[in-house]
């Protein structure tokens, strides 16, 4: 693969993921509800899922899902579910340090786990991955070496720009410790993954 080529790959990458979707949503939401903390546990979700699922798609379940409406829609329906649920989770955590009725924060695991989810299950990004990546491949050259750069270097352009988001949200919070603020930051959060899983379920092919 020519410099050029990857040159090429790198700069479509880096536009494509700085474009917020479902993935941004969730790791900007939790920044702003819980603070640096939960947007450092967020960040190697987003990587593993990406990981996920451009090996999958590299597999051929992109082109299964392109192939098949009835699993494309179900997978797409669970996923926008799952940032509903998130999204009303999030709504109703009081702020930290209001007291009574307070809500435990969510731990950095299941931070962990909700990046790695929504990012590695959205049917979307799977179909697009094989759509994608093959476009900058040299089909005389060894397959496996090409598609192990080119999958390194989206996952770090995807990492940088998950924590770039996630740091920014969460200094935001710092800045303002109201209670008043925080739980509007929660509301806002909350408000963006409900709005992020409506947009999926009504997003077509």
């Amino acid at each position: 693969m020519s410099f050029q080529l990857w040159l090429a790959f790198a700069i479509a990458s880096a536009i494509l993921v700085a474009i917020p979707g479902p993935t941004v949503m969730l790791v900007v939401s939790y920044a702003l509800g819980q603070g640096r903390r939960t947007a450092i546990a967020s960040v190697p979700g987003v990587t593993l899922g990406d990981f996920s699922a451009m090996t999958a798609s590299l597999l051929g379940a992109g082109a299964i899902l392109a192939a098949s409406a009835m699993l494309f829609t179900i997978l797409k329906l669970v996923g926008a579910v799952y940032l509903i649920w998130l999204g009303l989770q999030l709504w109703r955590a009081a702020p930290a340090g209001s007291g009574i009725g307070e809500r435990p924060e969510t731990g950095p695991g299941a931070i962990f786990g909700h990046a790695f989810a929504v990012t590695a299950l959205n049917p979307k990004s799977i179909v697009f991955f094989i759509a994608f990546v093959p476009q900058f491949v040299v089909p005389e050259n060894p397959l496996l070496p090409q598609f192990l750069l080119l999958e390194a270097t989206f996952l770090a352009l995807a990492t940088l720009n998950a924590a770039i988001w996630a740091l920014l949200a969460a200094e935001l919070r710092a800045r303002f410790r109201n209670p008043r603020l925080q739980r509007l930051f929660n509301r806002v959060g909350g408000s963006l993954l409900i709005g992020a899983g409506a947009a999926l379920a009504a997003a077509r092919r």
